[in-house]
């Protein structure tokens, strides 16, 4: 406020006349008081702008900017208040009396696999996106637990919704974010809204896990898909369905590191070893043209590329997937026994990347890499798998996978 300016104009010219001579003349020292005052006003204005640009600027390190898919939720006309507000449920009787197909017509994909635990270097003591908090690398143990050989798929989620009724967060907020690129322009046309610091990542009402890129677009030629647009309270409501869990991030990055020490991928350091693509990503120009090099411009099915040396398919790339951990930045380099983060936050981590990422601006499809939503955020590529700490229910087929390193 202009009188907080003048008085401290004032104290500090007051200040500066006792020190200097008490018979400074009073006319410079008049032009002296509105100079300053000017300075101090140009001052604040450039803080100001300063801290809208830091508001804006990419979350990422040095030469890695951010695709957009950090951005949460938008929320419309909500009671913050509300316990219900994150979901809707209902009984297996409401799904009966709707008259819902409560069986697949499509082959289950609920495979698990016995992973025997160990320990291993979690995180880089180089890490590639500092502010993400990759680092430092820490020495961290985990027992023995189950994980999905695959990423919770269309099909496999249609049947939980089948028994349940069970509705999404999208569906229950009304909009989720498609990359503006696979939006159709019909539905283009109508968003008014956009991220700033991406703008390519728009905010699509009617978009959820049955309509993946808006309203009139399906799923029906995608059902061995990942299921997307789900939230991570969505990913635990299966979990609890399917008598499993969200594995912990320690957990995830053991699994699927598959037993490689200090490697960027499942697979080694080689993006293309012997000149193959081993996952889903971004080529091209992000975020305007997807060469399609690894032959989906969208996500792929989930038993899509060589599996790692655990058996597990699409650990990176394809889509992200949610874990147990509350997000935080800042890790010891002590030894860790089961960590499974912090016991309060506000972000969520997700793990692996997506088919959205490019190293120019998303370089997160590594083992170390990380990211974070609210846990009512959901996206057209965020999806998730699940793991266990104990021998999974009857229904579930294990899968005998002898590692080969």
């Amino acid at each position: 406020p202009d009188d907080v300016l003048h008085a401290l104009v004032d104290h500090s010219l007051l200040v500066a006349g006792v020190c200097c001579s008490v018979t400074a003349d009073m006319a410079l020292l008049l032009e002296m008081k509105y100079a300053t005052l000017a300075l101090l006003v140009s001052f604040t204005v450039m803080l100001a702008v300063c801290d809208q640009d830091c508001k804006d600027a990419p979350e990422t390190g040095s030469n890695t900017g951010s695709c957009g898919c950090s951005t949460n939720r938008v929320k419309r006309d909500l009671e913050e208040d509300s316990p219900d507000v994150a979901s809707e449920k209902y009984s297996k009787s409401y799904s009966e009396e709707g008259g819902r197909m409560l069986e697949s017509s499509y082959p289950r994909t609920n495979h698990m696999v016995y992973i025997e635990g160990g320990t291993f270097t979690m995180g880089l003591d180089k890490p590639i996106i500092v502010p993400d908090g990759e680092g430092p690398a820490r020495q961290t143990t985990v027992d023995s637990f189950y994980m999905d050989v695959y990423e919770v798929s269309n099909a496999e989620f249609e049947y939980f919704v089948n028994q349940t009724g069970y509705k999404t967060e999208a569906e229950t907020f009304g909009n989720s974010f498609v990359l503006e690129y696979l939006i159709p322009e019909d539905i283009k046309a109508n968003i008014t809204e956009a991220v700033a610091s991406a703008p390519w990542w728009l905010p699509v009402d009617g978009a959820d896990w049955r309509h993946p890129f808006g309203p009139g677009t399906t799923i029906e030629d995608q059902m061995d898909h990942p299921v997307v647009h789900i939230s991570w309270n969505d990913a635990v409501e299966f979990c609890k369905w399917a008598g499993k869990e969200l594995p912990t991030e320690a957990e995830w990055e053991y699994a699927a590191r598959g037993g490689l020490e200090n490697r960027l991928f499942p697979w080694g350091n080689a993006l293309l070893p012997a000149g193959q693509h081993r996952m889903n990503i971004w080529q091209g120009t992000f975020p305007t043209k997807n060469t399609v090099e690894d032959g989906y411009e969208t996500s792929a099915p989930v038993m899509s590329f060589p599996p790692n040396s655990y058996g597990l398919y699409n650990t990176v790339g394809n889509v992200w997937e949610w874990v147990h951990d509350w997000w935080e930045i800042r890790h010891t380099p002590g030894d860790k026994v089961n960590p499974s983060g912090p016991l309060h936050g506000t972000d969520r981590v997700k793990k692996g990347g997506s088919y959205m990422c490019h190293k120019s601006y998303c370089y997160r499809y590594r083992c170390a890499a990380r990211s974070s939503n609210t846990p009512d955020s959901s996206a057209s590529n965020l999806g998730f798998r699940c793991a266990s700490s104990k021998r999974p229910p009857s229904d579930v087929p294990i899968v005998e996978h002898k590692a080969e390193l």
